[in-house]
């Protein structure tokens, strides 16, 4: 079965196309194929104006209570990593929604601990900036929505009765020593490639009526307050390889293919093969040699992969990192 079509992102509207930070003369030349860099204050403003219209408190919008419906699916079939393998055919339907629910609650591990490295590179990002600052402010607002968003994850694998799913050890050191000594481009740049494939496919999952409903309220709250947070990531990486010195921006590209590939390695916790009594190396050779997940990973990265290319992060070296991770054509 085809991976559905990916809806039109959440828009937050026009920014002016001015940047506060330079002369006319630097305005003029602060361009890339997406037009003028746009000012972080009003970027900054009018995100903080959205996301007073439009946050979320998950513990009083969600219905933690109601139990969970026979029969619907905890993420949908065809984002299943198996889905449309030979082992997800032998296995009976039960079998797969097992796998659906093990699978959700990978994902929200992997969820949380992305955003436990994002607050901590936004802490970093904003530390000698001006704390006065509508962008500064807006740092703060979204380390808030990321605190709600890890809590509700949490509660939501609780909920379902597995386990949680931690990335192996290996990832969660390299994590640490990247969230420490990580380049403002390259912090930017991960936070995107951890934020945009998943956003792909929650916004595949919200409105799906075969998924259980509170996994859909989830992710439903996920996507909006996300969709703030890609574009500050987006607006500020843009800024970022503009400006940086080169070395800087060479480094960005080589760090985002590395990143490309750890990505794509870890977006599956093996464990939850075993979980639900399949063969652990078997599962992850049919994974991995399955074209129906290669194009849901790469279709999951496109809108991403398509914009670094167009600020000049997919290049070189780098671009060759990104296809050896299976997220670029």
């Amino acid at each position: 079965m085809a991976v559905a079509p990916r809806p039109a992102p959440v828009p937050d509207g026009p920014a002016e196309e001015t940047f506060n930070d330079f002369s006319d003369d630097d305005i003029a030349a602060l361009r890339d194929s997406l037009g003028s860099l746009r000012s972080r204050e009003r970027v900054a403003e009018r995100l903080l104006a959205s996301s007073a219209r439009h946050s979320f408190d998950p513990d009083t919008e969600l219905d933690w209570d109601a139990p969970w419906t026979e029969g619907l699916w905890y993420w949908p079939p065809e984002l299943v990593s198996l889905y449309d393998t030979p082992l997800w055919y032998a296995m009976p339907e039960e079998q797969r929604i097992d796998l659906s629910r093990h699978e959700s609650a990978a994902l929200a591990s992997l969820g949380t601990w992305f955003e436990l490295i994002l607050m901590q590179l936004l802490v970093r990002h904003i530390y000698d900036k001006p704390q006065t600052s509508a962008h500064v402010r807006y740092a703060l607002t979204e380390i808030a929505d990321e605190c709600r968003h890890s809590m509700m994850f949490m509660r939501a694998v609780r909920k379902a009765g597995t386990p949680a799913y931690p990335p192996g050890r290996l990832h969660h050191n390299l994590a640490r020593v990247f969230k420490t000594a990580s380049t403002t481009p390259g912090s930017f740049t991960a936070t995107l490639l951890g934020e945009e494939v998943l956003d792909w496919m929650q916004r595949l999952t919200f409105p799906d009526e075969r998924v259980q409903p509170l996994i859909r309220g989830v992710t439903r709250i996920h996507v909006v307050e996300e969709a703030r947070h890609v574009r500050y990531a987006r607006e500020e990486l843009r800024r970022q390889m503009r400006v940086a010195p080169r070395w800087e921006r060479e480094l960005t590209r080589i760090t985002a293919g590395e990143f490309a590939r750890i990505f794509s390695v870890a977006f599956v916790n093996p464990r939850v093969y075993t979980a639900v009594g399949l063969d652990r190396a078997e599962a992850v050779a049919q994974v991995r040699a399955g074209a129906h997940r290669r194009e849901v990973m790469r279709q999951g990265a496109r809108r991403l992969t398509d914009f670094l290319d167009e600020i000049g992060v997919l290049s070189g070296v780098g671009r060759a990192l990104w296809r050896r991770s299976g997220l670029l054509a």
